[in-house]
């Protein structure tokens, strides 16, 4: 399945984001550095109705699941681990190809 958007860090709010979009009809790819996020979050998507979600084991993998240009929503902590999941995913983007950073910050930041 060739997903619409990707959505990357499935913390709480990053899990109930991409069953949200999927309740709405996207195709959703999801990815996490922990395997196990992957998993519950496409057997909540089984649950929950047979969502359109799709699980990455790898950020190649995710990345090489997203239809052109690709989409994709990070949602991790905030500083380093923002720039790691950047530099991580965008080792298999293209121009034209979008990230949008999610996550919370601290205004003064």
């Amino acid at each position: 399945m060739s997903c619409d958007i990707g959505l990357y860090g499935l913390a709480v709010m990053g899990q109930n984001f991409a069953l949200n979009m999927a309740s709405h009809g996207f195709k959703v790819c999801v990815g996490n550095r922990s395997p196990s996020k992957v998993e519950l979050t496409v057997n909540r998507a089984k649950e929950e109705g047979n969502l359109p979600i799709t699980g990455a084991s790898s950020p190649e993998e995710f990345c090489k699941q997203l239809s052109k240009p690709r989409k994709i929503i990070i949602l991790v902590m905030a500083g380093k681990p923002v720039d790691d999941t950047i530099a991580t995913l965008s080792q298999y983007l293209e121009a034209g190809d979008v990230i949008v950073d999610g996550g919370n910050e601290w205004f003064h930041n």
